[in-house]
């Protein structure tokens, strides 16, 4: 009679490969386990054990909690997902200190707990929850297990728990971004998005803006007077389906209008920003906003079209959100620069412009040392009504505001990839 780690294995073999029969056999042989009398119970405790060490294994391969949570959601659905939110719950425990605040926050954002009472009754309460039978758990669980143990490395943004550079975690909830003038920004973004009204929306939107243009140049100028030793860092933002590559040049323009480097993996579903603390924030906040923007201006010229020609095609919305995200970076851009003028008036050109340019230069050289070979490609469009429609709509927006295999830069009208 076969061990039950040889039953996991085979299944999870078979389950990579391409014959369903084959990974059927294997996964009925799974259930029935060793045939013991606590077979069961030890094959729902091994499969457990083994999710959670080859999950452990991601962290210094670059990948964090909700970035797993994010492609399991994506490749296999919200129920498989929801199981790895359980096995990052356990394997929380099994983490070397120090461990950061930051993989804290991201676990109670997924909801990661222990909500069982024991190891060996994981599986079978999982799936009671699920309302799923026992054949149907097995199976999302060495799907869930088939994913993890094939995620390539990516670039390491943050030190993982117990590397050097790691800070502890203070067990505090997450109550905001630290910074008062970005919790204004996140505020008044909620007001403009939540608004009926465009005008309203632009001026809430444009004093966002505002808000986050000088606290971005404040911060730069700071960091160089106390001579603090921090470098650039990261941040992954989604770019799923559907036109992920639309989603990614909206991220591509607004990180570049706020001194950040983007590259997008599409493979993996999301794009990569590099930049400074206060520059990642406030890309963070304008992406979001401006997505939540992009897509209701898509959805009325949808049905505007609709009622002239009785059709849409994904080509018009496609070309509708690049022409938005192009035009948008423009606008970006443009009053960025603004600011920027503004605040070399007040604080003294000498003084402003070689901090904002060792702080870029800085950032390329984080791009060029974690994407070595990033590329990029020509944008196509292929509906001229969309391509207007979607420029006219980024006019009338308000503005708020590792091996990374399959990465693309995507930058002034063009799509990189490696």
């Amino acid at each position: 009679m076969p061990e039950t780690e040889e039953l996991i294995d085979a299944a999870l073999t078979a389950a990579r490969g391409r014959d369903v029969r084959l990974a059927e056999r294997q996964l009925d042989r799974l259930v029935v386990g060793t045939g013991g009398p606590d077979a069961v119970a030890e094959v729902d405790a091994a499969l457990l054990r083994r999710l959670t060490r080859d999950v452990g294994r991601l962290w210094s391969r670059g990948w964090q909690p909700v970035d797993l949570a994010r492609l399991a959601h994506r490749r296999l659905g919200p129920r498989p997902a929801r199981l790895l939110h359980d096995v990052l719950a356990v394997q929380r425990r099994e983490l070397p200190d120090p461990v950061p605040q930051w993989w804290d926050e991201q676990l109670r954002e997924l909801d990661a707990r222990v909500w069982w009472t024991e190891e060996s009754s994981h599986l079978a309460a999982w799936a009671a929850r699920e309302g799923i039978d026992r054949v149907t758990a097995m199976r999302e669980a060495v799907d869930a297990l088939a994913l993890v143990v094939a995620l390539p490395p990516i670039a390491v943004l943050r030190p993982p728990p117990g590397a050097t550079g790691a800070r502890p975690a203070t067990g505090t909830a997450r109550g905001g971004s630290g910074s008062r003038i970005l919790d204004r920004v996140r505020a008044l973004l909620a007001k403009a998005e939540s608004t009926t009204f465009p005008a309203e929306a632009e001026a809430l939107t444009g004093k966002a803006q505002e808000l986050i243009a000088r606290h971005r140049l404040d911060e730069a100028l700071l960091a160089a007077e106390t001579q603090r030793s921090d470098l650039p860092g990261g941040v992954r933002l989604s770019t799923d389906a559907p036109y992920a590559g639309a989603k990614a040049l909206l991220v591509q323009e607004v990180a570049a209008a706020n001194g950040c480097e983007s590259v997008w993996s599409d493979d993996l579903g999301f794009a990569t920003v590099l930049g400074w603390p206060a520059d990642l924030d406030a890309v963070e906040l304008l992406y979001t906003s401006l997505l939540v923007q992009a897509t209701a201006a898509m959805l009325a010229g949808r049905g505007e079209r609709r009622a002239s020609s009785g059709r849409r095609t994904r080509g018009y919305d496609d070309a509708f959100l690049n022409a938005f995200a192009l035009r948008i970076g423009e606008r970006l851009r443009a009053a960025t620069a603004a600011a920027s003028q503004q605040a070399a008036q007040e604080a003294g050109a000498e003084r402003l412009l070689p901090v904002l340019a060792a702080r870029g230069e800085a950032v390329r050289e984080q791009l060029e040392t974690l994407f070595p070979g990033v590329t990029r490609s020509r944008l196509t469009v292929r509906d001229e009504e969309g391509w207007a429609s979607g420029t006219a709509a980024a006019d009338r927006a308000s503005l708020d505001v590792g091996d990374p295999r399959g990465a693309r830069q995507v930058r002034g009208g063009r799509r990189g990839r490696r």
